[in-house]
């Protein structure tokens, strides 16, 4: 199959499969809704107390089904309940629904406030008042209403949702000012179990054709000639590349003293000092081409679990896909955000490029189908805490009081090790026109620790990543340095991720 062919069914195959998954995610997720309906098969919200200074209170208005739609329909949307007892016991208590522009016309000039938004975590109503000096009439004395209760103690109503802009008013009976009530809503829909069946059927038939298209496609994609060595230019450029042995011969001696997984990055010698504050808007096109490689990346990684589950090797095509999926990832990452350390602008390919960032990753004769089952998550745990602390947010929280009401708020922000230390580089680089040497190998060394375990757990190797900072653009060529050893590495070359290989 031609290129333009295997993009083309990985592109439909991906956005397929997108759309399968959120159909059918939500589908579940209502499925689990009408499953788990109690309290006479209403969805019931938490009943909390509402205060307020005015004579009324309204909700923001209600469109059940939308602006322009028929009043009648030919099924019943659901059921709203709505529950209000008064906080003082002794107080008679009035809570209906109406159409808005009933509602507006009656509270006219009347001083009330609109319920706008709902903040839980800690509970906070946010409120909009509306000010006015005239005194509303009796609700009960008022004919608009399409369902009300009213009376001390709880009161109740139900309403069947219709078409329209409507409004609920909670008041006092008497009319008087200051309305403080706990309310409960509730709400019930023998839609929900159809729309779950509906959107679990479409979204199978969507996944059952857009996974077996996005898995051919990166085949297509993944099969592929040898790519061969950067060229000449671009090692005087980036300084000297490390030995590609061509496809079928043994692998030069550097292979099998260093890790399978090989990241490099090369620093410019001319790094212009400004330019990376705008790299991250000009690798936006990247970022999105990246979303949706990396939904395939997932998608092919479950396919070789059960392959080498069952077989005990990973299918070469997908691991040449995957590999040029983590190859256009570390380009990326090197230019914009994880490094800095090139002005080049990345390239689009999941292939080899003469560019001064690239990873390789040895192509596995053999796999373990037992550590397949554990190595992914509970043999990376020491690593997930190790890496976590190299790039995982370092949260700053701070407090904040809002509005009048002097509500406080826990707010925070932070920058992973990995990015300050970054960020650290691009600053000293933008006043001093140098990228400190040093401190460019750390970051290599974070970088290359990251990449390692994440092609374990991406079952791309057996070799357990060591626990060592290997820092500097090239990947050193000694296993002796301290840190835990590494199991033997093959002599033999099965394939290679850039290369055509033995693809048996």
């Amino acid at each position: 199959m031609k290129r333009p062919g295997a993009i083309v069914m990985l592109v439909v195959g991906i956005v397929l499969s997108l759309v399968g998954f959120a159909l059918a995610s939500a589908g579940a997720a209502a499925a689990l809704l009408g499953t788990a309906q109690r309290d006479g098969g209403y969805f019931t919200s938490r009943t909390e107390r509402f205060t307020v200074p005015s004579f009324a209170l309204v909700s923001p208005h209600l469109d059940a089904v939308g602006e322009g739609t028929a009043e009648r329909l030919p099924f019943d949307v659901g059921t709203l309940r709505l529950r209000a007892t008064a906080v003082d016991p002794a107080q008679s208590i009035f809570i209906g629904i109406a159409p808005q522009e009933a509602v507006n016309r009656y509270l006219s000039g009347v001083h009330y406030t609109e319920l706008q938004e709902v903040k839980f975590n800690p509970f906070r109503p946010v409120y909009r008042d509306f000010s006015g000096l005239s005194n509303p009439a009796l609700p009960t004395s008022q004919n608009f209403w399409v369902a009300s209760a009213e009376g001390q103690g709880p009161q109740e109503l139900t309403w069947n949702v219709a078409a329209g802009s409507w409004t609920v008013v909670v008041m006092n009976s008497d009319a008087d000012q200051g309305v403080s009530a706990d309310l409960q809503a509730g709400f019930r829909s023998e839609l929900i179990r159809p729309a779950a069946t509906g959107l679990l059927v479409a979204g199978g038939l969507a996944l059952v054709i857009g996974v077996p298209l996005l898995v051919l496609g990166a085949v297509a994609l993944g099969r592929r000639g040898p790519a061969g060595p950067p060229s000449p230019a671009g090692q005087a450029a980036h300084g000297p590349a490390p030995a590609y042995p061509p496809s079928g011969s043994p692998p030069a001696n550097n292979w099998d003293q260093a890790h399978p997984v090989r990241l490099t990055g090369h620093l410019d010698a001319g790094l212009s000092r400004g330019l990376w504050l705008v790299k991250w808007l000009l690798a936006i096109p990247h970022f999105f081409v990246l979303f949706f490689l990396w939904f395939a990346f997932a998608v092919t990684t479950v396919v070789a679990w059960f392959a080498i589950l069952f077989t005990g090797r990973y299918p070469v095509s997908l691991f040449h896909f995957n590999v040029g999926v983590l190859r256009w990832t570390w380009r990326v990452a090197f230019y914009a955000y994880a490094a800095g350390g090139t002005d080049k602008y990345p390239p689009f390919t999941l292939e080899q490029a003469d560019y001064p960032a690239t990873l390789e990753i040895h192509y596995p004769q053999r796999l373990s189908r037992a550590l397949v089952l554990v190595k992914s998550w509970l043999l990376l745990v020491p690593h997930w805490l190790v890496i976590g602390a190299f790039t995982g947010t370092a949260t700053w929280a701070w407090r904040t009081q809002d509005g009048p009401a002097g509500v406080v708020t826990d707010r925070g922000g932070g920058l992973s090790l990995l990015a300050l230390l970054v960020l650290v580089a691009l600053v000293i680089l933008l006043f001093s026109g140098h990228y400190p040497g040093p401190l460019f190998a750390f970051i290599m060394g974070i970088n290359r620790w990251v990449y390692r375990v994440f092609a374990y757990g991406a079952l791309m190797r057996d070799e357990y990543p060591p626990f060592r900072l290997d820092q500097g653009a090239e990947e050193p060529v000694q296993t002796d340095a301290p840190g835990i050893d590494l199991p033997g590495i093959p002599t033999e070359w099965p394939g290679r991720s850039d290369s055509g290989g033995d693809r048996s």
